[in-house]
């Protein structure tokens, strides 16, 4: 845990802990012994989305398969986000930071303002402290985010 994009005097800054290498285990740590090999799953192929579906075919993915990926061009104020949803604003988002990539677990439509905002619902990499306990809501089409998600499937035995 750090302080990633945030201040909490309890968190070491983020820029200050160690790079440690985990170890990668080849057997799992349960009462039935499972290969590794056999407990290994492999994707059979991945995939982008279409502009004249996009949002639908997203959904639907996320309903059969479960999460998909997703990347979006990140701003100065999203760095400070912790609840709602963060819209892009030019007067108000900051420079222009990068892409992020992230994991987009569901959407909603926001009506609290009066005004409705569909969103995307993500989980964000940069621990729990930030945010929304490590969630954000994005409205659908800022950033990019729409145009940058893919998906794959997986194989089960």
């Amino acid at each position: 845990m750090c302080a990633h994009h945030i201040v909490d005097p309890t968190l070491t800054d983020c820029g200050n802990i160690p790079t440690v290498q985990p170890t990668c285990n080849t057997t799992c740590a349960t009462n039935k012994l499972i290969r590794y090999n056999d407990d290994k799953h492999l994707a059979f192929d991945s995939y982008g989305y279409s502009s004249s579906n996009t949002v639908q075919a997203i959904q639907e993915d996320i309903m059969q398969y479960g999460p998909v990926t997703g990347a979006f061009t990140v701003y100065e104020s999203f760095e400070s986000y912790t609840s709602g949803v963060w819209v892009y604003d030019p007067a108000t988002a900051g420079a222009e930071l990068g892409g992020h990539a992230i994991k987009v677990i569901g959407w909603g439509t926001d009506t609290s303002t009066g005004t409705p905002i569909d969103y995307w619902l993500c989980n964000n990499s940069w621990n729990q402290t930030w945010g929304d306990l490590g969630t954000f809501k994005i409205q659908r089409g800022d950033c990019g985010i729409d145009n940058q998600m893919h998906a794959g499937r997986v194989v089960w035995n």
